[in-house]
């Protein structure tokens, strides 16, 4: 007479209002299953750091008296599939009731629903008690009417909502709102970067369980020491280190980019975050008071763009995911159909901005927001790649990424491919930019000033191929009309020869 509950690989949370109590009459399931490697390539650490955080789970909650049954990838009896190990269980306790926590993607959502209509049991799906706003709170901010949802509004509403960073007659704490014009310093080697603040753990054995079952994966596993958290004690220390060390100087340097360092001072909390160790509130929370308690060392423009990312940016896009699935996912405004070139999941590119931002992303399933987004994603819109490729890849490549938060950046943020929904611009550049924020164009084997010539930097004629292309739909564009008229007043040899040379490199796209 079970009550049965699903637990995924992304509700890791052991403080959720289900095991206040132990209750022998319910039972915990968790699995490792091929439906969930297999449904895109994802990074080795991505597949090794859930399924770390899922065995120490269920360790902790069988410790805790809690009844679980947990399937790892290579267990006989393991059907792959959540349905399939469902039912088993079903069988095995005699279940009369079953309980899922709300996924965060909608397939799960859509699969989970279906499944639960289909055994006809009570229950049900709960809460994941994570979020600061339900799916439904971005759609009905802008009331579904509004051409354009802009990021800003909702940010301020939750502001005043949580009571962050404002003073007591409920105005913004500085007089501002945002902060983020002083965010955008490059970093020129001082402040030294705080030296790396992980827990690292050998999962050599869990890495060679899941070679060993036939999951393909893309990257490199680091297995030996690896450096993501398992469990939400680690999660709390990481949160602090970044406190104490990197966020004083995270928002001078939100920005910058340098092969010297793969973090700077970002904290690499989102993993821990997406997989819910780590609550929304604490994490703002604990920026907030750092800056109450030491206005100097911690700056409000640092602490204001940190606490923005996290219930700003976060609940937004959740909100924008949940009001546009499923079609979102097709939406490719612009036309793109390029292929992603091969060397996406090698790194091998002459381009040294790509080689280092793929290439570390190959390495640690990790990248921050420019290196994302106006390094890797201003390549492939550029380039004109077809944003379901470039979606795919980022949805694989990252430790942080499920699709609720991952493919709305994308599609929307970084591809513009919502037609401007998201974003009112498209966010791409030229290769000064790059040079400004980063030290990649020092050693390149392409010219960062060129734009047509054998060695010119590919950056430069893909971004002005790119207005040239598309001048029309964004010509009366506020935020970049000016570039598009630049493009647009070029003499006619010129336009001619960026033309050719953009032609020039998507055609040879696999050698740049």
């Amino acid at each position: 007479m079970a009550t049965v509950r699903l637990i995924l690989g992304d509700q890791l949370n052991p403080e959720h209002s289900w095991f206040r109590r132990v209750d022998p009459a319910v039972v915990y399931v968790l699995m490792e299953v091929r439906s969930e490697t297999d449904y895109v390539v994802h990074h080795a650490q991505k597949v090794i750091a859930i399924f770390a955080g899922m065995r120490r789970l269920a360790d902790q909650l069988g410790a805790a008296g809690h009844r679980v049954r947990y399937f790892r990838i290579g267990d006989a009896d393991n059907r792959q599939a959540f349905a399939a190990n469902l039912r088993t269980v079903f069988a095995e306790v005699g279940a009369k009731r079953f309980e899922y926590q709300e996924p965060d993607e909608w397939r799960l959502d859509e699969a989970l629903r279906a499944f639960a209509a289909d055994t006809a049991l009570p229950g049900g799906m709960v809460a994941s008690e994570h979020f600061l706003d339900g799916r439904g709170g971005v759609a009905a901010h802008f009331q579904k009417d509004a051409k354009r949802w802009l990021m800003e509004s909702y940010y301020r509403r939750m502001r005043v909502r949580t009571k962050l960073l404002l003073e007591p007659d409920g105005s913004p704490l500085g007089g501002e709102w945002n902060y983020d014009k002083e965010n955008r310093k490059p970093w020129k080697g001082t402040p030294p970067p705080p030296k790396p603040w992980d827990v690292r753990h050998d999962h050599r054995a869990l890495w060679a369980e899941i070679a060993a079952a036939g999951v393909r994966t893309m990257g490199s596993p680091s297995a030996e020491a690896f450096p993501w958290p398992r469990d939400r004690a680690e999660a709390l220390a990481q949160l602090a280190a970044f406190i104490e060390r990197g966020l004083p100087d995270f928002g001078d340097y939100e920005d910058a980019m340098h092969t010297s360092s793969d973090r700077l001072f970002h904290s690499r909390l989102s993993f821990a975050l997406n997989v819910k160790l780590l609550a929304p509130r604490e994490v703002a929370d604990a920026a907030a008071e750092a800056h109450r308690r030491d206005p100097a060392r911690y700056p409000l423009a640092a602490t204001e763009g940190f606490v923005r990312q996290i219930i700003g940016w976060r609940e937004y896009i959740r909100g924008v995911y949940w009001a546009k699935m499923p079609g979102y996912a097709a939406a490719n405004g612009l036309g793109h159909t390029l292929s992603l070139p091969a060397w996406f999941w090698t790194g091998a590119v002459k381009m040294n901005c790509l080689r280092h931002a793929v290439g570390q992303s190959l390495d640690t399933a990790y990248a921050h927001h420019i290196q994302r987004l106006m390094v890797i994603g201003s390549f492939c819109l550029t380039a004109g790649i077809d944003p379901a490729e470039v979606e795919k890849w980022y949805l694989g490549v990252y430790i942080d990424a499920f699709q609720w938060v991952e493919l709305p950046n994308v599609i929307g943020m970084s591809q513009h491919a919502d037609g401007g929904f998201l974003a009112s611009k498209p966010y791409c550049c030229a290769a000064s930019y790059v040079s400004k924020m980063s030290n990649y164009c020092g050693g390149c084997p392409y010219d960062p000033k060129d734009r047509t010539g054998p060695l010119a930097c590919p950056l430069n004629a893909l971004y002005w191929d790119f207005w040239l292309r598309h001048q029309d739909r964004f010509l009366n564009n506020p935020r970049v009309g000016m570039a598009v008229r630049q493009a647009a007043q070029m003499p006619p040899a010129e336009q001619a020869a960026i033309r050719r040379k953009a032609a020039e490199l998507r055609a040879g796209i696999e050698e740049l």
